[in-house]
């Protein structure tokens, strides 16, 4: 929120000095935010600014608001270089750092996300997974402590099939198409098989599931093959080099960009820059907003910017990975706020953030008071809801900069959430595990 300066940034300064970025135990009025990111390996292109925005909007927290409702916010990353083995030592080392341990954990890798379950659950710590993950975590009843608002994977494509269906004249036009589903061969590039099958029977396209090795260099006889099947449409489940290959390799082959979407990890500019004029055309499903005018990212600049405090170069501002890992803090530091209404202005716990998480609400005239209108979609959490309601943006590479397309688009959830739920019921009874009683 937009708040009148509780301390001046010369005393934030004062208090804060030598924290930031590092072990916050010894800052015993401090709230402790632990970052599970990835500045080597190959991932580093996407994930670098993510951290980065995710730094620049609690630096924005400090400098302008002296930390939320008084508390400053520190942090400490931890390098996982985007693999599951080292990220769960990441998890171990941070969780209970600081006064109260770790109040949540940030993470966009969706098979760290999954192989976390378990344990963040046993330890009480929330998981803002946004977006990423189980689909099926948005059941809050069987997975209280994993938040993949504003959209899961499934919503996320069902966007997208409607978005299709738009360029076509109309849902019923899908019949009788050919989709082709060139994926990553891992948690994150199968997650959408069952709901893409599903549509698939329901509006009576085929799909061909083309899966790629990680990382993704190798992708010729995948083009190969899609030139030969001539799908209508390409959805492409990429991430990091996968992208500006199977950009590359799609236009050696002569399939049009402008016939391929994909989710939002495709979307990074330093991933799309690499394929030059191949990127042209392509088009993108976003659950938030690119740019910098809106009001919020303006007072990054102003309060972070400008007194030469951002975390990374400032042409990553506004792009669209920085502005994942700020609305990742965004929505982490609205859940600390919402619990401290409750609890009180001190530092929070995993649970009591837990509780604010399923008591927030980022209604239209919230999310204009802190100056994100338009950058996100109007949420509501809950006990039994996770996931939150958002919609869906549609953009295109023009070759430099993203165009958007569409207003957000909402996915289908007549379609997906008796499908979480009935996965969400098979997972609990996999598991042993009773679901929460929710209001």
């Amino acid at each position: 929120m937009r708040l009148q300066h509780q301390w001046g940034s010369g005393l934030v300064a004062a208090v804060l000095g030598g924290l930031v970025g590092m072990t916050a135990v010894a800052a015993a009025g401090a709230q402790f935010l632990p970052i599970l990111g990835a500045r080597e390996g190959a991932m580093r292109s996407q994930q670098i600014p993510v951290a980065n925005g995710f730094i620049d909007y609690m630096t924005l927290l400090n400098e302008r608001d002296g930390g939320i409702h008084g508390v400053p916010v520190v942090w400490e990353e931890c390098e996982t270089v985007w693999d599951v083995t080292r990220g769960l030592e990441c998890y171990e080392r941070l969780k209970a750092q600081g006064p109260t341990g770790a109040a949540a954990m940030q993470l966009a890798n969706t098979p760290l996300v999954n192989a976390l379950i378990a344990r963040a659950t046993h330890d009480r710590i929330p998981f803002i997974a946004l977006g990423g993950g189980r689909s099926d975590a948005a059941d809050g009843r069987v997975f209280p402590y994993v938040f993949p608002a504003p959209v899961t994977w499934w919503s996320q494509n069902t966007a997208k099939l409607r978005f299709i269906g738009q360029q076509l004249g109309g849902m019923d036009q899908l019949k009788g198409r050919k989709i082709a589903h060139v994926y990553l061969e891992n948690d994150f590039g199968r997650a959408t098989l069952p709901i893409l099958d599903r549509q698939a029977a329901q509006y009576g396209f085929t799909v061909q599931h083309l899966a790629v090795n990680p990382p993704g260099l190798d992708q010729k006889a995948t083009w190969l093959r899609v030139k030969v099947a001539q799908p209508d449409w390409v959805i492409l489940r990429s991430v990091g080099v996968m992208t500006w290959t199977a950009l590359k390799e799609a236009a050696q082959v002569g399939f049009p960009r402008d016939k391929i979407v994909g989710p939002h990890p495709t979307c990074a500019e330093q991933d799309l820059r690499p394929a030059g004029e191949a990127a042209t055309g392509f088009i993108c499903a976003l659950w938030w907003g690119t740019g910098t005018h809106f009001p919020l990212i303006q007072e990054v600049l102003q309060y972070v910017y400008a007194r030469v405090n951002g975390a990374g170069p400032e042409q990553d501002v506004g792009t669209v990975n920085w502005i994942q890992g700020m609305l990742r803090a965004l929505l982490t530091t609205e859940g600390i706020r919402t619990a401290m209404h409750h609890f009180g202005h001190k530092p929070m716990t995993g649970a009591q953030v837990q509780w604010g998480l399923e008591h927030l609400s980022l209604t239209p005239a919230y999310l204009k008071e802190l100056g994100a209108e338009g950058l996100l979609p109007p949420l509501t959490l809950s006990c039994r809801d996770h996931e939150g309601g958002g919609g869906v943006k549609f953009q295109q590479w023009d070759g430099k900069q993203w165009t958007v397309l569409t207003d957000w688009i909402a996915p289908d959830q007549a379609l997906v959430r008796p499908l979480v739920e009935a996965s969400a019921a098979k997972y609990a009874q996999e598991k042993g595990i009773t679901p929460r009683e929710c209001p």
